[in-house]
């Protein structure tokens, strides 16, 4: 099974991500990790193209996403998790990674990419604070029978 957590920086797809991989057993990819798959780049991709096909129906592979272009490496047949936050909680949580300062260039940033995976197609919403991992859980068993 392939399981794609995908949405905005600190909304908690890591998170989530860490609490699911227990429960089912799971390997973790994050952003760019394919990358130590291979020496090129374009190579790397495909290997783990390649490795996200064949789990489908096999080990079971976590893909956490936080930028767009990503989410075309997930392959038919998996699951797509959308985990979303409101914005002055993604800048808390950004600031919390900053050791408390929030630079007006980053959150300008985030203010612009606010809602940028809104629209994405997803089997699961997760909304950060209000959606719990048993939830998940079981929404993702349900769709996996």
């Amino acid at each position: 099974m392939v399981i794609g957590i995908f949405g905005e920086s600190c909304t908690g797809q890591s998170t989530l991500a860490d609490k699911l991989k227990g429960s089912i057993n799971a390997q973790i990819y994050t952003g760019k990790d394919y990358l130590r798959l291979e020496k090129n780049e374009v190579a790397a991709k495909q290997s783990f193209q390649a490795k996200l096909r064949e789990a489908i129906n096999g080990e079971n592979i976590i893909y956490v996403i936080s930028e767009k272009e990503h989410l075309s490496l997930l392959p038919d047949g998996s699951i797509r998790v959308l985990v979303t936050a409101d914005l002055e909680t993604i800048k808390t949580r950004f600031a919390e990674r900053m050791h408390g300062n929030l630079p007006a260039p980053v959150a300008a940033m985030l203010e612009r990419k606010h809602g940028c995976f809104d629209t994405e197609p997803h089997d699961i919403h997760v909304i950060f604070g209000q959606t719990s991992v048993g939830d998940v859980c079981r929404k993702i068993a349900a769709i996996n029978i």
